[in-house]
């Protein structure tokens, strides 16, 4: 659906300084009925991205094609007509506070040859579809941030687009809320059978709704796939980066480096940091079965396990206890069930 080549965007923003690129070389497809998640930290290109896929920001050079059609080739009217099959959401959900919410949703739909009968109707049908169908009168300022935000998505999906471009649209809501948008965007895209790109600097956002990403840094793609290669397997300094700050794991690091009682080992004991992703066997306790298998008593430090993607990923932060060849043991049946074993601290190995 979506399909960009060679992508670069440069702004000269300051008299007598070299330009700063935005976005620099950057290709990438999605897929018909993806949703495809842009990522990465502020300034990273990202939202001049998304404004090249509609021409918002035309690139200085690349290709742009949207199911196949060159948008950079196309006249001002013809590129008017696609622009109305590509919806978009903002973080600040850019309505007009004069107009009500059903103006507000109803402004698209200005020049399509609809009566204003037939405006109305689909006007009161988009809000339903939204959940927020008894605030067609109600302005703006009346609505809390998600209702905000379901209106922006009605007005969106006015001209019944196939394409809706989210610019980070959860960033300015709370977790709950966040989350009933996102689920309403997961159903949006299953109903109607949208395209989806969400550009976001969340981790969580990601994780929770999109099938595909690619993680940006200084205006190129650093790394691209699946959600849960993504996230099991990240193979960037800045994606590991990412999918460190959304585990628990991570406090791993400091309690080593502040000598925790928590990560102090006796004599004979090993630490270890036990990954599983998505071809793990999960269907049996590991931990318990290998401590009953091998003898051994195992202490589980910190454990994060989420599912992303359909598919459980995470990890357990273990101390083994027990006799060294049936720790050795256990930690080969470990890899034997696709669980990613990395020892972090071994007290057997004199020092």
């Amino acid at each position: 659906m979506i399909e960009l080549e060679h992508v670069t965007r440069t702004f000269c923003s300051v008299p007598d300084k070299p330009p700063v690129t935005a976005v620099n070389d950057v290709s990438l497809t999605v897929n018909d009925g993806d949703i495809f998640g842009i990522i990465g930290f502020s300034g990273a290109g990202k939202s001049t991205l998304v404004r090249c896929i509609n021409l918002l920001e035309r690139p200085d050079s690349g290709s742009v094609k949207i199911d196949g059609v060159e948008m950079t080739a196309l006249k001002p009217r013809d590129l008017y007509r696609a622009r109305r099959k590509i919806g978009m959401i903002f973080q600040q959900f850019n309505l007009m506070p004069s107009r009500t919410v059903g103006q507000n949703v109803a402004y698209p739909l200005k020049g399509s040859g609809l009566t204003r009968q037939q405006q109305q109707q689909k006007v009161r049908e988009l809000l339903d579809r939204v959940e927020i169908g008894d605030k067609v009168d109600a302005y703006p300022s009346e609505l809390s941030g998600g209702q905000k935000q379901r209106v922006a998505i009605a007005r969106a999906l006015a001209n019944d687009p196939t394409i809706l471009l989210c610019d980070e649209a959860t960033s300015a809501l709370d977790p709950q809320t966040t989350g009933a948008i996102l689920r309403l965007l997961k159903d949006l895209n299953r109903s109607l059978g949208l395209t989806m790109v969400v550009i976001t600097h969340e981790m969580e956002v990601v994780k929770t709704i999109c099938r595909r990403a690619a993680v940006m840094d200084k205006g190129e793609i650093v790394e691209s796939g699946n959600i849960l290669d993504i996230f099991s397997e990240p193979q960037h300094p800045m994606t590991k980066n990412f999918v460190r700050t959304t585990s628990h794991l991570s406090k791993l690091d400091d309690l080593i480096r502040e000598g925790s009682p928590m990560v102090r080992l006796r004599e004979g004991e090993v630490l270890a940091r036990l990954t599983y992703y998505g071809q793990t066997e999960i269907s049996e306790p590991l931990i318990a079965s290998a401590s009953r298998k091998f003898d051994l008593d195992l202490n589980i430090i910190l454990a994060d396990v989420e599912v992303v993607a359909d598919s459980m990923i995470g990890g357990t932060v273990v101390i083994f206890q027990g006799d060294s060849a049936r720790i050795d043991g256990a930690l080969q049946y470990m890899r034997d069930k696709n669980v990613k074993v990395k020892v972090i601290k071994d007290a057997r190995i004199p020092a």
